[in-house]
């Protein structure tokens, strides 16, 4: 599902190039569920985002679901994460003047399905969420707002998730049930999961567990 190689990527600053990514290379199988542990700065978001097409690499290859990303344009990559990825931030970024019906029923209308409105409404069911539909995020508590993004992420079926500190806004026992949520999803349609997180307990829930330290993967720990 996800195979990099020798990825490199360096960002300009005021005061030249940093190098963020250094070398990493990975496979990852349709439907194994990753996490990623590791000082701040350490260059998880960037893999996110590179995983995503939202930032291209200095060197090296990405490759999702046999795709080649770097031999895409802007077009052709919006194209696939439209169609391929979902995304899970740790600060659910729902718009405010939708409500939560509308907000998980976005990227389908995106996609020009006619069917966009029927499927955001049993994705919301699936969270539970039913009774929310027609709430905007600003009535909604911090769960509920992360449960809507939930549902969004995984509307179009995505082959692939990527979570960026999905509990980072939350109490421990509502990051806890969304995070019950979140891997019960992922099961339920097979989907392959990155997940970066600063908790030990949540990265241990994952098939594999690696650290990212300056730019680099340099362990991993597979689940018994």
């Amino acid at each position: 599902m996800i195979e990099i190689n020798d990825l490199h990527l360096s960002l300009v600053g005021g005061a030249g190039p940093v190098k963020i990514l250094r070398g990493i290379d990975l496979e990852v199988n349709r439907g194994e569920s990753i996490s990623i542990v590791g000082p701040s700065g350490a260059g998880k978001t960037t893999m996110l985002m590179a995983l995503s097409g939202l930032e291209r690499p200095t060197s090296g290859s990405v490759c999702i679901a046999n795709i080649n990303l770097t031999d895409l344009d802007e077009d052709a990559l919006a194209q696939f994460r439209r169609r391929h990825v979902g995304i899970v931030f740790q600060s659910f970024h729902l718009v405010s003047t939708m409500t939560a019906w509308e907000n998980v029923a976005l990227p389908l209308e995106f996609a020009s399905d006619p069917a966009a409105l029927d499927k955001a409404r049993a994705a919301l069911e699936s969270t539970e969420l039913g009774h929310r539909l027609d709430h905007f995020p600003g009535e909604l508590s911090g769960g509920e707002q992360q449960r809507v993004a939930l549902a969004r992420a995984f509307v179009a079926k995505p082959s692939l998730i990527l979570a960026d500190e999905p509990t980072g806004n939350l109490d421990k026992d509502t990051g806890s049930l969304v995070m019950d949520l979140l891997f019960d999803l992922q099961k339920e349609h097979q989907t392959t999961l990155v997940l970066v997180t600063h908790d030990s307990s949540l990265a241990d829930r994952c098939d594999r567990s690696m650290i990212m330290s300056d730019g680099q993967l340099c362990s991993t720990r597979v689940r018994p």
